[in-house]
């Protein structure tokens, strides 16, 4: 008896450091990438005017215009407008999914959504091309339909599954006495979803909402390939218009290593590392204050 609980931890005690090992190469990577971009910037700083860069309004490698506002206004206006699409939907499928849908609907349902996820976002640009560019042109006289509408539609589609599977699985987590409760004083289905059901599960729901805006924030193909990569100031969502990543996939296969233009490009990136940490950060924040709420 003994040896066997001197063996069970021994093995606990390797597992406990293989786990910790793993955890410290996470972290140790995530610094690697953190610090490779601040090194890289403050050499692209060392040349270019921090200020320009930060409200140049302009960017023209190739006349030393270095401006990243009109990439920062492109990636949020097609993030929000992918948001503003794959929210509700998301959502309100994941209600459904959860509360309304009959078994054998959701069996071929829940599968189709999930095997979403794994169409390539380059499938998704062609199509974005080929059959939504054409429409979103005929609807906007001047416009080739390759605009920040066509990209914020693709995204809102790629956001969806994440958005509706973790939205579903937090619905799914709340216990049964809330909708018996709520049912028992008097509550039809819909008050309880609404009222009940959707405000006890708005962490998981917060948390899934930010997965969707991450992975919009990071697409780079589907944005390339269908916004037109126009690096100006976009005026409407009928705009064409370059995003971080696509100005990132673009030029940096070409530019000459150790230029400025080069170091750019690190900054630009630098950028979007912390705008998608500002959207952790956020969602950390929301996900904690939801919790305490609903635990007071």
């Amino acid at each position: 008896m003994n040896n066997q609980l001197a063996k069970r931890e021994g093995y606990n005690g390797v597992f406990k450091w293989i786990f910790k090992v793993t955890g410290f190469i996470v972290i140790l990577v995530l610094a690697g990438i953190f610090f490779m971009l601040v090194y890289n910037s403050f050499a692209f700083f060392t040349k270019a005017s921090p200020l320009e860069f930060i409200s140049g309004t302009q960017w023209d490698p190739g006349s030393f215009k270095y401006g990243i506002i009109p990439l920062v206004v492109s990636t949020t206006l097609v993030t929000l407008g992918a948001m503003l699409i794959a929210i509700p939907l998301g959502v309100g499928t994941a209600a459904f999914l959860s509360e309304y849908c009959p078994p054998k609907i959701k069996a071929i349902l829940k599968p189709a959504i999930e095997m979403l996820a794994a169409v390539p976002s380059v499938a998704i640009g062609f199509l974005g091309i080929v059959l939504l560019g054409p429409t979103l042109s005929s609807l906007s006289e001047g416009s080739n339909g390759l605009n920040a509408l066509n990209g914020a539609i693709l995204l809102a589609i790629m956001a969806l599954p994440t958005i509706i599977t973790v939205s579903e699985d937090a619905i799914n987590a709340i216990p049964k006495s809330y909708r018996e409760a709520s049912l028992g004083i008097g509550a039809d289905r819909w008050q309880t979803v609404t009222k009940v059901i959707i405000p006890a599960a708005a962490p998981g729901i917060v948390a899934a909402v930010m997965l969707g805006v991450g992975r919009a924030i990071g697409e780079t193909m589907t944005v390339l390939m269908a916004t037109g990569n126009a690096a100006a100031f976009p005026k409407s969502m009928f705009d064409s218009i370059r995003t971080m990543t696509a100005t990132i996939a673009i030029e940096m296969g070409e530019v000459p290593y150790n230029t400025t233009h080069y170091y750019a490009l690190y900054a630009v990136a630098a950028v979007l590392f912390f705008m998608t940490l500002v959207v952790n950060l956020l969602g950390e924040y929301f996900v904690n204050k939801f919790r305490k709420y609903h635990a007071a």
